[in-house]
C-alpha cells in the first residue's frame, strides 16, 4: 500500500485543517487506518484510528472532541478533520495502515510521508 498525505499548513490557534491520505496498491478497505504525529524531539504518537468499514473510530485523549477521523473507501482516502487547533498540536502528521486495530506504531505496515501542521498562538 502506498500512502500520500496532504493538507498540512500554518493556522492560527482555534482554527481548523483537514488532512487527507490517499492510498493505492491494495484493497484499502481491508486496512485499519491511523494518524500519528511527531513533534521535534518527541516520539511518534497515535492520534486517531478507524476500522476498515469506518464504523469504529478511536482517538487519543488529547484530541478527543476536536479531531474527527473518517474514510471514503470508494476514493481510497482517509481524512483527519482538526478543529479548535492548539499550538501543542504542532507536529508532522503521518497516516499509516495496519492489518488490525492498534494504537501502537509498530503494528503499522505502511506509512505515508509526513505533512506538517503548525499552529501559531
Amino acid at each position: 500500500v502506498q500512502l500520500q498525505a496532504s493538507g498540512g499548513g500554518l493556522v492560527q490557534a482555534g482554527g481548523s485543517l483537514r488532512l487527507s491520505c490517499a492510498a493505492s496498491g491494495r484493497t484499502f478497505s481491508n486496512y485499519f487506518m491511523g494518524w500519528f504525529r511527531q513533534a521535534p524531539g518527541q516520539e511518534r504518537d497515535f492520534v486517531a484510528g478507524i476500522t476498515g468499514t469506518g464504523r469504529g473510530t478511536f482517538y487519543a485523549e488529547s484530541v478527543k472532541g476536536r479531531f474527527t477521523i473518517s474514510r471514503d473507501n470508494a476514493k481510497n482516502t482517509v481524512y483527519l478533520q482538526m478543529n479548535s487547533l492548539k499550538p501543542e498540536d504542532t507536529a508532522a502528521y503521518y497516516c499509516a495502515a495496519a492489518s488490525s486495530h492498534s494504537r501502537y506504531r509498530g503494528a503499522y505496515d505502511y506509512w505515508g510521508q509526513g505533512t506538517q501542521v503548525t499552529v501559531s498562538s
